[in-house]
């Protein structure tokens, strides 16, 4: 590990507002934040821009950047403490294992925001926005919360509609190339490091909000490996 993710993880042991595999937490972030208003949830939340930038604006809510790359997480935490935004914080853990850190119905809203789209053969399952992890996020975010994606990756935009479709989920937005008529509306309009890269490079940027249904979501059997494989 380099010298500068040394130092930024010692750091963020420091950070009030970060939270390393805590123990006992569902049920309690109301203790967490002093309150109890809505949570709000970033997953792969790299350097927390959307957590932070949505706690500037809405200070009503509570906003909780997910991820487990602490040296990245450190940017995010930091300007929360200098700019004393008591209400965003942040979880350093296995998304995988989130089940672990949230009670039924405590979430009211997930944004997810230029994941990784694991594109190799076999890593569909790790997509945020897979049965599996639909599955998870059913059973601790609130009826009819949304879920918001946006990303430069056409195939992880198509996977997530088919598996909207799929799974019987309300649309509530879908836009191909969000940029392709101007400026977009805030929150959207907060950009990434990454987004800013993405942009440069002239990729398109695709966004869908969608709700989970009812029923419960479908997750698909594995795939049975062929004779020799």
């Amino acid at each position: 590990m380099g010298h500068k993710k040394l130092i930024r993880f010692n750091a963020i042991n420091s950070f009030e507002n970060v939270l390393q595999y805590p123990e006992n937490m569902p049920g309690q972030w109301n203790q967490f934040f002093k309150n109890d208003n809505p949570i709000v949830l970033e997953l792969a939340c790299g350097r927390g821009e959307y957590s932070v930038g949505m706690g500037r604006q809405i200070k009503d809510k509570n906003f909780i950047g997910v991820d487990v790359k602490g040296n990245r997480m450190y940017n995010g935490a930091k300007i929360a403490l200098q700019e004393q935004l008591t209400n965003v914080g942040f979880l350093r853990i296995q998304i995988g294992n989130i089940l672990t850190y949230f009670a039924q119905g405590e979430v009211d809203e997930i944004w997810i925001i230029f994941p990784d789209p694991f594109l190799r053969d076999g890593k569909a399952k790790n997509r945020l926005t897979h049965p599996k992890f639909l599955a998870m996020y059913q059973q601790f975010l609130k009826p009819g919360a949304r879920i918001n994606l946006k990303t430069d990756s056409p195939e992880l935009f198509q996977f997530t509609i088919d598996t909207v479709q799929e799974q019987a989920c309300k649309v509530h937005t879908l836009q191909h190339d969000i940029y392709a008529k101007g400026p977009v509306e805030w929150p959207l309009s907060i950009q990434t490091y990454y987004e800013g890269l993405h942009l440069a490079d002239n990729r398109k940027i695709n966004f869908i909000s969608f709700s989970l249904p009812d029923k419960p979501i479908v997750i698909p059997p594995k795939k049975k490996k062929e004779d020799g494989q």
